[in-house]
């Protein structure tokens, strides 16, 4: 199998990501710059955490428009899949391959701590090696990661089971206080409808080793190379 992983300027978790998958976990990987036009070879493609472009404008905004987005948007629409993480989750909505928009946090700061998800859905590509309910240790990084949608789209999320993560307590309670920085329904991923698309505000890539401080984030790599082997027979 093998994984994209797109650069943009200002990109600066694509080695975090390329050490996860390539170094930890064996697995092929490939730096792809932001102003190619093709993803043909790839099995699954990787936004990177960062501030591209500066975040001008308003984060992923700018980033949207690369021509490597429209290939990305292709790829997702014949049911490749696709993953972006904190600044690739901005850009996926910016792009509109998923639904919603990340504001500034509730707190008007920038944090980088530790945080934990609650699996909601372990039925997608990203999460089949969890169970539901499992409780994941990985960091957050970022200032807009407060998860805002309108009513309407926060129930379509709900009832079609597209919210895969959400920020609990260490014994999974979905409570304000574990919320880090205002995300409506404490969300911290989500996926589309299809379920091929994931944007996620923490970093796995960043728990992929004991000395990091958690493994949990090998979980979302090792189930989307099990989702690739099961549909490839």
């Amino acid at each position: 199998m093998k994984f994209g992983i797109v650069v943009f300027p200002g990109t600066w978790s694509d080695r975090d990501c390329h050490y996860a998958i390539h170094d930890v976990l064996g697995g092929g990987a490939d730096y792809i710059w932001h102003k190619e036009t093709s993803l043909f070879g790839y099995d699954c493609v990787v936004l990177p955490g960062g501030f591209s472009y500066g975040d001008y404008l308003r984060a992923g905004a700018i980033a949207r428009f690369s021509p490597v987005m429209r290939e990305v948007e292709r790829f997702a629409m014949s049911g490749g899949v696709v993953i972006g993480i904190c600044n690739g989750f901005q850009i996926l909505c910016e792009a509109g391959l998923l639904p919603g928009v990340l504001l500034p946090a509730d707190h008007l700061q920038y944090r980088c701590q530790w945080v934990n998800l609650r699996v909601e859905n372990n039925s997608s590509p990203f999460t089949s090696g969890c169970h539901k309910g499992q409780v994941l240790k990985i960091p957050i990084s970022h200032y807009e990661g407060n998860y805002y949608a309108d009513e309407a789209t926060l129930q379509e999320l709900e009832s079609n089971e597209q919210v895969v993560f959400r920020y609990s307590t260490a014994s999974a309670r979905i409570t304000s206080a574990a919320n880090p920085n205002g995300s409506l329904h404490n969300i911290a991923g989500i996926v589309n409808r299809e379920g091929n698309v994931l944007g996620m505000m923490p970093h796995p890539e960043r728990a992929c080793e004991a000395i990091l401080g958690s493994t949990d984030g090998n979980v979302i790599w090792e189930s989307i190379v099990e989702y690739y082997q099961r549909r490839s027979g």
